[in-house]
C-alpha cells in the first residue's frame, strides 16, 4: 500500500522564489542547445575576490573544521561591528550581531517570531517574494506596502503609517530594493521613524543587503542610524551581493537586546552554526581591500545606464532609472502582454530570461525584472533579441 501522508496545512501556504524557477527553465533550454542570455537571476557575474577565497582555503588548511558559536565567530561579529561603524557611523555591540547562512534565515526567523494567526505583517509589494511567502506560512495576514512607479518605487511613509493597526506586529522595508531598484529617500525614512514613535508595539525588519549598491551620488540611509527605534529594529545585511559570495551562504543581522537570545535559540534549532571556513573568508572580506567592490559597483553603474537606454528604446516599454541594487524594473504594459506572458515569450522565442513582476507580488503586474548582473555585451544582445520579438 502506498504511503498516505498527512502534511501540515502550513506547507500549502509556503510560496517560492520564481527567479530560481526561471533559472531552471533557462538552464533546461540551454541544455537542449538553445542560446540563452540570463537577465533573470539576481547574482553578480563576478568571481569572489581572490583574497577572500584564499582566506577560506587558509582556514581549512589551518584546521578550522569544527563547530563555531551559534551566533558566529566572535572575531567575525567584531569585524561586522567595525564595518558598520565605518559605513554608517553607528555603534553596534558585537553581541547584537548574529551570523547566519545567507539573508533568508534572518527573514525566516524574524517573521516566525512575530507571525501568527490574527496578526498583521506589512511588507513591500512588489518585493522579495520570501517576505509574503513566510508571512502566509505563519498564518499572519500579509498587508502590502504598495511601491509605485510614480514614486520611483520608494515607499510613502504616510501611506505606511496609515496602514498600521493594533494587529500590526512587524513592518518589513527594503532599500535599495529588489526587484525595483528603488531607493527610499531619507525624508521618507525620517517621517516613518517619527510616526512609529506613536506605535511602540510595531517591530521593524530593514533588509539592507544592497546597501553598497547605490548610484547617481545617492548615499545609503541605514535604519541603524535612528537610535529611537534600535530597541525594535532588526537590520539584515550580508556578503552575497557586495562581495559576489552568493554560493558561500553567509549573512548577518543586528538584533535588539530583547531578541538576541530568541534568535540564537532558533539558530541552534535550525542550523547549529555557519560553517567555519566561510566565516574566516567573511572576516577577510570586511577587513581586506575593498577595491574589487568599488570596481564591481562601477561596472554595475555603467551597465545600469546601458540597460536603461536599451529598454527605453523598445516599443511599448518604459524603464525608470534604477537607483540601487542591480535590477531594472521595466513597465511592459504598452506591449499588450501580461508580465507572465512577456516573461515566457522572451524566454521561449528570444532566449532571454527575465522575471515577471507578478513573481514579486500583485503590484508587479505590467512589469518585468531585468538583472544587469551580466555583461554589457549580453545586455545589448538580449535587448536586440527582444526588439525583434516586439
Amino acid at each position: 500500500m502506498k504511503a498516505q501522508l498527512q502534511l501540515a496545512d502550513s506547507l500549502s501556504r509556503l510560496g517560492t522564489e520564481s527567479a530560481f524557477m526561471v533559472l531552471a527553465r533557462a538552464q533546461a533550454l540551454a541544455a537542449q542547445g538553445q542560446d540563452i542570455i540570463n537577465l533573470g537571476i539576481g547574482q553578480p557575474d563576478f568571481k569572489t575576490p581572490e583574497n577572500i577565497v584564499e582566506a577560506g582555503i587558509k582556514a581549512l588548511r589551518d584546521g578550522h573544521h569544527g563547530y563555531t558559536p551559534a551566533n558566529g565567530l566572535p572575531q567575525l561579529r567584531q569585524a561586522v561591528s567595525a564595518d558598520l561603524h565605518r559605513r554608517h557611523d553607528v555603534e553596534v555591540n558585537p553581541d547584537n550581531v548574529v551570523v547566519v547562512p545567507g539573508g533568508k534565515p534572518t527573514m525566516f526567523f524574524a517573521i516566525t517570531m512575530f507571525g501568527q494567526p490574527d496578526v498583521e505583517i506589512m511588507y513591500p509589494n512588489p518585493g522579495f517574494p520570501i517576505y509574503e511567502s513566510m508571512i502566509n506560512y505563519t498564518g499572519a495576514t500579509p498587508v502590502p506596502i504598495a511601491l509605485k512607479e510614480e514614486n520611483d518605487f520608494a515607499f510613502s511613509a504616510e501611506a505606511v503609517l496609515a496602514q498600521i493597526t493594533d494587529k500590526t506586529r512587524l513592518i518589513i522595508i527594503n532599500s535599495p530594493a529588489n526587484p525595483t531598484g528603488g531607493v527610499t529617500p531619507k525624508t521618507e525614512i525620517d517621517k516613518l521613524v517619527a510616526g512609529l514613535l506613536e506605535h511602540p508595539h510595531v517591530a521593524l525588519l530593514s533588509d539592507e543587503i544592497y546597501s553598497n549598491m547605490l548610484y547617481g551620488g545617492r548615499e545609503h540611509v541605514s535604519l541603524l542610524q535612528y537610535p529611537e527605534i534600535r530597541d525594535r529594529l532588526i537590520m539584515l545585511d550580508g556578503w552575497s551581493k557586495t562581495y559576489a559570495m552568493t554560493g558561500w551562504r553567509i549573512g548577518y543581522a543586528v538584533w535588539p537586546d530583547s531578541l538576541v537570545d530568541h534568535v540564537t535559540r532558533l539558530c541552534i534549532n535550525d542550523h547549529s552554526c555557519v560553517n567555519a571556513a566561510t566565516q574566516f573568508a567573511a572576516i577577510e572580506a570586511l577587513n581586506g581591500p575593498q577595491d574589487a567592490v568599488h570596481d564591481m559597483v562601477a561596472q554595475f553603474d555603467a551597465r545600469r545606464t546601458v540597460i536603461g537606454r536599451e529598454l527605453n528604446s523598445l516599443p511599448g516599454v518604459r524603464c525608470p532609472d534604477p537607483a540601487g541594487a542591480f535590477y531594472a524594473f521595466a513597465n511592459i504594459e504598452g506591449t499588450g502582454m501580461t508580465a507572465t506572458e512577456a516573461q515566457d515569450k522572451f524566454l521561449n522565442d528570444a532566449g532571454v530570461a527575465t522575471v515577471a513582476g507578478t513573481s514579486f507580488g500583485a503590484w508587479g503586474e505590467g512589469y518585468l525584472r531585468f538583472s544587469y548582473a551580466n555583461s554589457t555585451t549580453n545586455i545589448i544582445e538580449a535587448i536586440r533579441r527582444i526588439r525583434g520579438i516586439l
